[in-house]
């Protein structure tokens, strides 16, 4: 698993990628990984949308 400042990172990276469309896409990610039995991984981006929410703010999705 990522540590703290690398799932910052990927969550910034992939917001400006993606604009609000980020946190749908993290979760597109996470899903797939557990689709795949990969928990690890899925827990990975859950934590990076977990980030992109609070990068987000409140009463923003």
């Amino acid at each position: 698993m990522l540590d703290a400042v690398k799932i910052s990172e990927y969550a910034h990276a992939l917001y400006r990628a993606h604009g609000d469309a980020a946190e749908a896409e993290a979760a597109r990610r996470q899903q797939e990984s557990n689709a795949k039995g990969d928990a690890e991984e899925a827990e990975t981006w859950r934590k990076v949308r977990q980030s992109i929410s609070q990068m987000r703010g409140p009463n923003q999705g």
